[in-house]
């Protein structure tokens, strides 16, 4: 059975990042009286493992100006020697459940995400992840993440991921960074067959599963129902 969210552990700042300001505000005196009770505030499952359900090519985006952006930011990737995997559809994480998968040789794994039926302005705009693991854990970092994104994480990722956060950057230039991150940690480990692209984001949401743990974030009530319009968990964004 999925844990759920438990908001009144989050940070203000986690939940502001979570829901959003306006939400944060109708939601903080409850969360409040919970703390100061001991009391959970159930939100959204959190599934031990993503799924990815392989979907059909066809025209994707939502509007105009996101088709456009992602058959822009699919060229791009191509144009950089990226290999495509296919598009998915990843039902165990909401808003942002569209992905179409790629790898850059040797060692490094990109997620083009965006949603086709966005819940907010937060979430209507397509970007791009790039992952690579490290073959050495020496510094205590276990890979590096760098994304596009226009939104930050929320909950904060494992401490083990080294997330690097560039808004608005082209494939090209996000890709540079990456490499350069990567490198200040040594090398990244080699991925293997088709598909390998999906492993190093299990193994992420492993980590960011073991870090919440850690932090008490999780709930395992399963009678109390998630907090009514509370957007669902974003995880490596």
């Amino acid at each position: 059975m999925p844990r759920r969210l438990n908001l009144a552990a989050l940070t203000n700042e986690e939940l502001q990042l979570l829901v959003g300001e306006d939400r944060a505000v109708g939601l903080l005196a409850d969360i409040s009286r919970a703390r100061m009770e001991g009391r959970a505030v159930p939100g959204p499952e959190v599934h031990d493992t993503l799924t990815f359900d392989r979907l059909e090519e066809r025209a994707w985006g939502s509007t105009p100006e996101q088709s456009r952006a992602l058959a822009a930011a699919h060229a791009a990737l191509l144009a950089l020697n990226a290999e495509f995997h296919g598009t998915f559809y990843l039902p165990v994480i909401s808003e942002v459940r569209h992905l179409r998968a790629y790898t850059l040789e040797p060692d490094t794994t990109a997620a083009l995400r965006w949603s086709e039926t966005p819940e907010s302005a937060r979430t209507a705009r397509a970007y791009l992840q790039l992952m690579t693991w490290l073959r050495d854990r020496a510094s205590g970092v276990a890979c590096v993440l760098t994304t596009s994104s226009p939104t930050l994480s929320s909950p904060a990722l494992s401490e083990e991921i080294d997330q690097h956060h560039h808004p608005d950057t082209s494939p090209a230039e996000l890709l540079a960074l990456h490499r350069a991150y990567v490198l200040r940690h040594g090398r990244g480990q080699k991925l293997g067959a088709e598909a390998d692209w999906a492993r190093p984001w299990q193994a992420s949401h492993a980590l960011n599963l073991s870090a919440w743990v850690r932090r008490g974030l999780l709930t395992d009530d399963p009678t109390q129902p998630a907090t009514d319009g509370t957007p669902r968990v974003r995880t490596g964004s």
